[in-house]
């Protein structure tokens, strides 16, 4: 099963431009959550600084639209006025202005640099880009742009829409030595051409759409972000373009409360916090995109596996595991050297055969199924492995966790029978619900996929499949949005998404239905006639990547990871080195009843204090000499301050209910 990518707006290239437009709506993805700034801090999550906006379609299945609107009211001593932020689904106005700025930027390189080449400027999820080759800027060239655009923007020159034929278009296109633009003329096949002109000094192929003249732009809801190297058409042996980054916004309330969530992603980005609590790291003596998982953030792991595991015993699943290279004829059956060998690393000669890293479990999950031969009486049949998987991805996608070469995926499948397949979708969606729930995630953004247009199977079995996806859905009382013709040529599937504390959209889930695997392993059961018969398989996975939702984790929680997960939940700290005996014996204790904790002995007691709260460690028990001579404990949480004094056995009572009932002290 393919790993969900990081959530990200999907984009086409539209045939008048050469630039990126959003895509149809068959593949265009539902519009994201509005943002509140300032933020309504609910009182049960008051370390979340920012909540989100949720309509009826955004709202948790799991929970009804009041009761988010609840959770977003103030507490009472927050008066500050809200700034909802819209994206480009959202606001047609706000998506016209981000593609005028990305010309008015383009306009103004080219008047401060006459020798540029435009490429390709797009309107993006937070604002704009525009690709020059040119020779590389500098922070202080961006201020000089910046003030040039805001001279095009005063001036407010219309924007003005033009129709030409190709032959014009291409005597235009090369009286300027454009060549980029040549290059994107001749991928176009409709006609007539259509060109924007800025005034009378600029143009553009495009297809719009834009705002009426520059002065509709806010100049003071604009920024120039950052400068990047990009190659063109994204192909390393093509020339290194320089990338501008821009985000517009209707007002300067909106471009304020955008820099405040940037300040806040940033203050959250995992690759920092990894580092600086000592999570994780990726090694550049071991390569890019290969993950080594610290003892805290192993701890973690082996929380996060464990839960998995037992959850999935309890729903039925057979656990399994199995090998990290195979037969690279392996890959031949399942189609992946046809269709994935981009994705896939070179094979290994071992005693003159071929071995493939795999790049999915599927296949091997197969290959268990066929072991032996199943009767229609044997399903459903769930098998589920945290298996490690290898792909080969450029060192310029790369990114933290997010992105990776070697990666963990909880994956299962189910073989089943036509009319199960409703039941086991549910299953899958009960499932999901209970263990993205363990980790406070309630809001969702599902779509359901449907037949491409180049797909295999019947129309029966196609049929049948979707509306079963749909009524399982249904019967869960989940709203969605239907992707017509978005599902995979192998089978319709059902995609969901969490939204984090910044509400923030991360693929993680997905159920998948394959007419395609088991037509080619040739997999068959015996039915109640006796005769062999195909079953169904549904490909499904929750966390999606391990590594992956780690890192959404740690975004999420801003490292403060809730009691139950945190690696180390309490520290201990005597306030001097003659209670440090105590202090021992008590971590001993406590370790023994499964507890993780630590003593910290060393510093004056503040200091002590201060460097538990910049580890994030959740709880901590101050030991004194009256605490040795009374064998007890003074705990002071992060969060809620002096919990109070309390014998060693109570404090151990109280810490195991709070973990097994995922709750604070």
């Amino acid at each position: 099963m393919a790993a969900p990518s990081a959530s990200a707006p999907l984009l086409r290239s539209h045939p008048h431009r050469g630039s990126l437009v959003p895509s149809s709506p068959r593949h265009r993805p539902a519009a994201t959550s509005l943002l509140e700034f300032p933020p309504r801090r609910p009182a049960s999550s008051r370390r979340f600084p920012y909540t989100a906006v949720r309509s009826s379609s955004t709202a948790s299945p799991s929970a009804p639209v009041e009761e988010a609107s609840a959770a977003a009211a103030p507490t009472g001593d927050e008066e500050e006025e809200r700034v909802v932020l819209p994206t480009n689904e959202s606001s047609e106005t706000l998506l016209r202005i981000r593609h005028t700025c990305a010309h008015v930027m383009a306009m103004a390189v080219q008047k401060l640099f006459p020798n540029s080449k435009v490429t390709i400027g797009p309107w993006i999820e937070n604002g704009f880009y525009y690709d020059f080759d040119m020779e590389p800027l500098t922070d202080k060239d961006l201020k000089k742009i910046k003030k040039e655009m805001d001279r095009i923007i005063r001036q407010n020159l219309p924007l003005v829409r033009e129709e030409v034929s190709r032959e014009e278009a291409q005597k235009r296109i090369e009286a300027l030595n454009e060549p980029y633009k040549l290059e994107i003329l001749e991928s176009i096949k409709e006609e007539p051409i259509t060109i924007y002109h800025i005034g009378e000094e600029w143009w553009d192929l495009c297809a719009g759409p834009h705002v009426e003249s520059t002065g509709k732009i806010n100049r003071k809801a604009v920024e120039l972000e950052s400068v990047a190297g990009a190659y063109w058409r994204g192909d390393e042996k093509n020339q290194m373009l320089q990338r501008i980054y821009g985000t517009a916004w209707e007002n300067e309330d909106q471009l304020k409360a955008y820099i405040h969530f940037k300040e806040e992603a940033k203050r959250r980005d995992h690759r920092r916090l990894g580092q600086d609590l000592d999570l994780f790291s990726i090694q550049d003596d071991a390569g890019g995109g290969l993950v080594f998982w610290h003892p805290k953030g192993a701890i973690i792991r082996h929380i996060l596996e464990d839960s998995w595991k037992q959850i999935h015993l309890q729903h039925g699943y057979d656990l399994l595991y199995t090998p990290h290279v195979a037969k690279a004829d392996l890959w031949k059956i399942s189609g992946h050297i046809d269709f994935y060998k981009e994705s896939m690393y070179n094979q290994m000669d071992v005693e003159d055969e071929m071995y493939q890293l795999r790049p999915m479990n599927c296949p091997y999950h197969i290959l268990v199924y066929k072991r032996k031969l199943h009767s229609y009486r044997d399903f459903p049949i769930r098998v589920a492995e945290l298996g490690t998987v290898y792909r080969y991805e450029l060192s310029g996608s790369l990114h933290g966790l997010f992105r990776v070469r070697g990666f963990t995926q909880d994956d299962a499948h189910i073989f089943c029978l036509e009319d199960q397949i409703k039941d086991e979708i549910r299953g899958v969606l009960d499932l999901t619900e209970q263990i993205l729930g363990q980790f406070g995630f309630r809001y969702y953004e599902i779509n359901l996929s449907t037949r491409p247009e180049k797909s295999v199977g019947t129309d029966d079995i196609w049929e049948k499949a979707t509306i079963a996806l749909k009524n399982a859905l249904d019967d869960k009382g989940w709203e969605y949005k239907v992707d017509e013709g978005g599902g995979a040529f192998y089978g319709p599937k059902i995609d969901l998404k969490i939204e984090d504390a910044l509400g923030r959209k991360w693929q993680c889930s997905t159920v998948q239905v394959d007419f395609n695997l088991p037509e080619r392993f040739d997999i068959t059961y015996v039915d109640s006639n006796s005769e062999k018969k195909r079953p169904i398989m549904i490909h499904r996975a929750i966390l999606g990547s391990l590594e992956r939702f780690f890192g959404v984790l740690i975004e999420h929680y801003a490292g403060d990871f809730p009691l139950w997960l945190a690696p180390t939940q309490a520290r201990i700290l005597p306030v001097t080195d003659n209670e440090l005996q105590y202090c021992n014996e008590v971590a001993s204790e406590l370790k023994s009843r499964g507890l993780r904790v630590e003593v910290c002995h060393g510093e004056r007691l503040p200091k002590l204090i201060r460097n538990a709260e910049t580890q994030k460690v959740p709880l901590m028990a101050v030991v004194g000499p009256k605490e040795v001579q009374a064998r007890t404990l003074t705990i002071r949480s992060r969060h809620n301050g002096e919990i109070g004094t309390m014998p060693v056995d109570e404090f151990i009572t109280r810490l195991q209910l709070a973990v097994a009932n995922k709750s604070s002290l």
